[in-house]
């Protein structure tokens, strides 16, 4: 829409907040964000665009829950490894 809209006015700002006002959208800054995000999943602009974000926020969880149950199992490698061996006896 701001692409649009951006020949009827002198700036790119203030076709931005003209177009924020009649959508209602809280301040002009919040469009801005949404416009310049926009050009960066469409390759216009360099950036991460909103699949690698979300990408990069899985793949981070992941490597934290990876990082979680390796020390779980080194925790109980090293619980294992300190028990002297005994012999099982059968009753």
């Amino acid at each position: 829409m701001v692409a649009e809209e951006r020949p009827e006015y002198e700036t790119e700002w203030s076709a931005m907040k003209a177009i924020a006002a009649t959508l209602g959208i809280g301040t002009p800054e919040t469009l801005r964000s949404w416009v310049r995000q926009d050009e960066i999943d469409n390759g216009v602009r360099p950036g991460t665009t909103t699949d690698a974000s979300a990408q990069i926020k899985a793949m981070s969880k992941e490597i934290a829950e990876l990082t979680r149950a390796n020390e779980t199992l080194k925790a109980a490698a090293s619980f294992f490894a300190a028990e002297p061996d005994r012999p099982h006896t059968r009753s």
